[in-house]
């Protein structure tokens, strides 16, 4: 029996009819098993509309089931009993009468459960799990059990100079970690505000804050950068072990795309053969590389400077049994890319900031302002915001200054001949 099918969706989402059947079918594969329904609809059109809204209440199912497994874990985890009452379980763990309302850890436990639901394909799993990660190492043993209400921007800077003293195993928490500690922080007293548990979210900014100095990642020069793609080549063409030559080879043309293209290590790791196309360039008649981008921000564009093609050429010549659906390098290898900064000495930059992948996009979005490139079409391509080129890479790139526009001069008139022309 002949059966027509159809699928979309990225291949999640599957239609399909039989030949003695009228009704379009659809089925997906969830949570460990299939799932199959009748859409009751005859134009394919409209079957494909109700098999998306299907999938996709299907999916939320899923995920609000997955999410309360981890919670039952992490209740489980600190011994809370989360099928009691609300006010047997905050006289349970906190010793004291219910009136001194709600804890920091039922306002947790509340943000936890409606983040990943609410956020569902807003933000990337990884800041679901950083948020709950931080919950659960740093601020529920120091907040836990403490009334919502009394938290303040007093209690939140002993918050801090208890993380700052003593640190976390041994190691002290860098000025990133303690921030986005506080936005996790934020987030949590703006759900108790939310739910009417507090009047309004204190101000828990960091005092004593000033405009700090300018800071620019680490990225490599021209020079520089010359220096650490020759030391691929020549590991590529040279390696320790003939059986890693593959691998060196893979980096080599690692490194020469991510400087042509401005990508972020996890999106260039997330990159597909079907993603990168090669075409040729309207304005400029070049060949570069169109790139379907999938990152922290969602869906986005790129377009490469030529020198991403011949590195994108070479990898296809390289895997030529790779599907469109394969990833063109996968994980990064950052071993092999610290062995290469050690050949050349240049795993840290002259104001001690150690490179990393992620020095490329740096490098690229610095070189591309130092050919003079419109800072609006970079941070478009890059992703980002001319706010964050504009403080992270401009300030240090000294072709970004116009000397015709500084160095201006005002013209002086000869005072004599002013006297002259002003007597009657």
């Amino acid at each position: 029996m002949s059966v027509e099918t159809h699928s979309f969706m990225d291949g999640k989402v599957h239609l399909y009819k039989r030949e003695r059947s009228r009704f379009w079918q659809c089925s997906t594969y969830m949570s460990g098993r299939n799932h199959r329904t009748s859409t009751k609809e005859e134009s394919l059109t409209m079957a494909k509309e109700f098999a998306r809204e299907w999938y996709m209440a299907a999916y939320i199912g899923a995920s609000r089931q997955k999410q309360q497994s981890r919670i039952s874990k992490l209740l489980g985890k600190f011994d809370l009993a989360p099928t009691a009452p609300e006010s047997t379980s905050t006289s349970r763990r906190t010793g004291k009468a219910a009136a001194s309302g709600h804890t920091f850890r039922e306002a947790a436990e509340k943000f936890v459960a409606e983040y990943n639901i609410i956020t569902q394909g807003q933000r990337n799993e990884q800041v679901a799990k950083g948020h709950e990660l931080r919950i659960n190492v740093h601020l529920i043993p120091f907040f836990g059990d403490k009334p919502v209400k009394e938290i303040n921007a007093g209690l939140v800077q002993e918050y801090r100079m208890k993380r700052t003293t003593e640190g976390y195993k041994g190691r002290k928490p860098s000025r990133s970690t303690l921030k986005h500690e506080t936005v996790t922080l934020r987030l949590i007293l703006k759900t108790a505000h939310r739910y009417g548990w507090i009047q309004q979210v204190p101000d828990i900014s960091a005092p004593y804050k000033t405009s700090g100095k300018i800071m620019h990642r680490a990225w490599f020069s021209p020079e520089e950068y010359k220096m650490f793609y020759e030391a691929s080549r020549k590991r590529a063409q040279n390696p320790p072990l003939e059986r890693h030559r593959s691998l060196w080879e893979d980096l080599h043309n690692y490194i020469l795309f991510m400087a042509n293209t401005g990508l972020r290590p996890d999106e260039a790791a997330r990159l597909e053969y079907r993603d990168v196309s090669i075409v040729t360039d309207e304005d400029t008649g070049e060949r570069i590389l169109e790139i379907e981008v999938r990152g922290k921000r969602g869906v986005g564009y790129c377009k490469s400077t030529t020198g991403a093609v011949l590195p994108f050429q070479r990898m296809q010549q390289r895997h030529p049994d790779a599907r469109l659906t394969d990833k063109i390098f996968g994980k990064t290898r950052n071993v092999l890319i610290n062995q290469v900064l050690a050949d050349c000495n240049l795993k840290h930059d002259r104001d001690g900031n150690v490179r990393t992948a992620y020095s490329l996009r740096h490098t690229y979005i610095c070189l591309r302002l130092m050919e003079g490139a419109d800072i609006y079409q970079i941070a478009k391509n890059c992703r980002t915001s001319v706010e964050m080129i504009e403080q992270f890479y401009a300030a240090h790139i000294k072709n970004t200054l116009d000397a015709s526009a500084i160095n201006v001069k005002k013209t002086k008139r000869n005072k004599l001949k002013n006297k002259e022309e002003d007597s009657p």
